[in-house]
């Protein structure tokens, strides 16, 4: 099963609230914080909302 390696890069200072709310959901709180999450559609919508503020890598657990 394919699952993502989602590192938050960016602070959330200045950010949108639902940017705010959309990386807590994935479960980052920190600049640094590394989580895994499966590879499916839902987690892709929420990378694709924060992607200027977590750098995204798949792979293979």
């Amino acid at each position: 099963m394919a699952m993502l390696k989602i590192t938050q890069i960016k602070s959330v200072i200045s950010e949108k609230q639902y940017q705010r709310d959309t990386l807590r959901s994935l479960g980052l709180k920190r600049i640094g914080r590394t989580v895994l999450r499966e590879d499916n559609s839902q987690n892709r919508g929420y990378v694709a909302t924060v992607a200027h503020l977590v750098k995204v890598e798949e792979v293979d657990a």
